[in-house]
């Protein structure tokens, strides 16, 4: 997407800084190694690299990364796949982890402080512009356009936010604004959600992404760690006090959401449950997806392993390497396997007569012969043992794996090792 000169010239002046540091705890074992952010997404992504990549795209090049949960993941993937940056063009990724001493006192207290905490460092960098994001959604967005809506504006903070509907608002913090956008309350995960102008069954939420002049975020952050009554948290604290005492604006996704014509709405997820993870990753298989990750003019850029092609093999009936409604990554052997709207992340190796649908096969997969596998998430480097079935018995699934209301088995390692086979 090709910027104005007078925004690019925004995006030049601005720096990203992600909060990376999520547990993720809702996705139960899928977190007990790594981060939400290092959380694999669609093949061969993890969930970092859309905010990563958006600023990449948008033209903001210098950016900060705070890590903390469980970082080793992350750092690694950090190091590996986004080190294009060059400090000659006045690029760079700057990991930031949180201190870890012998007490709890330096660890990050919130997303203010984990900003906080960093002041020095940023200040030597004199971006004019911050845009703090989380690192845990997956969605295609144009900072830059928000940057410039800041500036015309002359806010004191912008807020990136969604329209969802009204009884799903109190999981996120509210927006209550005006016709011009100006934000006249901000509530956090309300019992009682305000509604949108104008319509009574939506609601603004807040996607966590702010805008501030630099300096002035400075001075905020420093009023805040100074205050022994803050949470230190930019939903319950920041924002609600710029609310009362100053310019609050209020940014909707639309308005800088990046799309193809097969888009036919603004995609935004937070695939912190199972479920939510599943079905965000199985619906990339459909015909036409809601989120199309073939843009090659938005690209998400990550690490990529160097892998073969992936090859399917052996054509004799009830014996054929096949896949319908599925995406394949590389080093992948579907040998006499068959797959029907499945995931398969690198290196997964599916062998003769197991049958995989709604599969979600995280890299270095197992799935050894006759595996029947349905609607499942599997770990990463899992064996799956032969003959192995999931999915037709609700309440054997439920002892064996972690099964969720809505039907969708995760299955680690650990759990293979305690079955009775």
């Amino acid at each position: 997407m090709k910027l104005d000169r007078e925004t690019s010239k925004l995006a030049n002046q601005s720096m990203a800084f992600i909060l990376a540091g999520g547990k993720g705890s809702r996705l139960q074992e899928l977190t007990e190694k790594r981060s939400k952010p290092a959380m694999y997404f669609g093949g061969k992504s993890r969930i970092i690299d859309f905010a990563l990549s958006n600023a990449v795209n948008s033209g903001i090049r210098r950016i900060g990364v705070a890590t903390q949960y469980k970082a080793h993941s992350l750092i690694r993937h950090l190091q590996r796949g986004w080190g294009f940056l060059r400090e000659e063009r006045n690029e760079f990724l700057d990991i930031l982890p949180a201190s870890q001493r012998m007490d709890d006192e330096n660890w990050y207290k919130g997303t203010t402080d984990a900003i906080y905490q960093n002041i020095d460092i940023l200040e030597s960098y004199g971006p004019k512009y911050m845009v703090v994001l989380a690192g845990d959604h997956i969605y295609k967005q144009d900072y830059a356009l928000m940057v410039r809506q800041h500036v015309e504006t002359g806010a004191d903070v912008t807020v990136g936010c969604i329209e969802v509907p009204l009884k799903e608002a109190t999981a996120f913090g509210v927006m209550h604004t005006d016709e011009n956008d100006r934000i006249l309350d901000f509530v956090e995960k309300p019992a009682n959600p305000p509604s949108m102008p104008g319509d009574p069954t939506r609601a603004l939420a807040s996607m966590g992404i702010y805008v501030f002049e630099a300096k002035f975020l400075y001075e905020l952050l420093r009023e805040d760690a100074d205050d022994p009554n803050s949470n230190h948290d930019f939903g319950k604290d920041i924002i609600p006090k710029l609310v009362k005492l100053g310019t609050a604006v209020a940014h909707p996704f639309s308005r800088s959401c990046v799309r193809t014509g097969l888009e036919q709405k603004p995609y935004w997820r937070d695939v912190g449950t199972i479920d939510a993870f599943w079905e965000a990753n199985i619906d990339l298989t459909d015909f036409i997806p809601e989120l199309d990750i073939y843009d090659n003019d938005w690209p998400i850029w990550t690490y990529q392993k160097l892998t073969p092609p992936a090859k399917f093999i052996h054509d004799e009936e009830g014996r054929r390497g096949h896949a319908v409604s599925s995406m394949v990554c590389g080093g992948c052997i579907i040998s006499g396997a068959s797959l029907n709207r499945c995931l398969l992340f690198t290196g997964v190796m599916a062998h003769s007569y197991s049958k995989l649908s709604g599969v979600v096969a995280l890299p270095n997969v197992e799935i050894n012969r006759k595996a029947q596998l349905k609607d499942v998430v599997i770990d990463r480097d899992v064996v799956i043992p032969p003959g192995l079935v999931v999915g037709e018995d609700p309440e054997l699934d439920a002892k064996r794996f972690r099964r969720t209301e809505n039907g969708i088995c995760l299955i680690t390692q650990s759990m293979i090792d305690k079955l009775d086979l």
